[in-house]
């Protein structure tokens, strides 16, 4: 991926060759400029590599129309942001609500589904709370309601931690990891906050835009904290 910020090409990626494995949950790692973010919008459709092809449950990404793109991430993909991304005005239903009604559910089946999922995420005595009445770890949680309506079989989660606390940080990660693995949903994940490895099935380390790890490894099912629960 190539940017052009004046006169200097930034190579933002760099010849990146990575194999994700349905039902992982997979880690990003680098400090700031590494290219986490880059290759998370990448692999989720936002962005259009300069070179080179993005396969999606088989389907090339890089030769869809922009409709079909996007189309194909409505159905597929959920993402969680860094900021939460809650309006300010709604209510934790009403923003999951939202989400539920992007999807094409409305009116008391989204109230319904939207209950369930706060439910599903401990918040269901806080339905009727604004994002300023919610901690910063009920935010995320709010914002990890939203992305799981429509059951995605991929989680995007960039930086879902950075305003949180440790410990509330890796509360959040734990719950993305159980309601994904429920769903049998993949995760990915970019962070440069190192207290979450333990909770993933597998880093891979990025740096100046190259990957420093191995990408092409064993299926998640291989990996020590798949194996605890074989």
């Amino acid at each position: 991926m190539v940017y052009d910020s004046g006169a200097e090409r930034v190579h933002a990626l760099k010849d990146v060759s990575l194999d994700v494995h349905r039902g992982e949950m997979l880690l990003l790692s680098g400090p700031s400029g590494s290219g986490k973010t880059t290759l998370l919008s990448v692999l989720g459709g936002i962005l259009t590599p300069t070179a080179g092809v993005v396969t999606f449950f088989g389907t090339e990404l890089t030769q869809l129309r922009r409709s079909k793109l996007a189309y194909f991430r409505l159905r597929n993909i959920g993402f969680i942001f860094q900021g939460f991304n809650l309006f300010s005005a709604l209510t934790a239903l009403e923003n999951v609500e939202l989400g539920l009604s992007i999807k094409g559910i409305r009116g008391k089946a989204a109230r319904a589904r939207a209950r369930e999922l706060l439910e599903e995420v401990g918040l269901g005595d806080r339905v009727a709370c604004r994002p300023r009445d919610l901690s910063g770890g009920e935010k995320q949680r709010v914002a990890i309601a939203r992305a799981l309506v429509g059951s995605p079989a991929v989680l995007i989660a960039d930086e879902p931690t950075s305003s949180l606390d440790a410990a509330s940080g890796h509360k959040v990660i734990e719950l993305l990891r159980t309601l994904a693995k429920r769903n049998g949903a993949t995760v990915l994940i970019a962070t440069h906050d190192p207290r979450i490895e333990d909770v993933v099935d597998r880093v891979v380390s990025l740096d100046d835009g190259l990957v420093k790890a191995p990408a092409h490894a064993e299926p998640a099912a291989a990996s020590p904290i798949a194996r605890t629960s074989e």
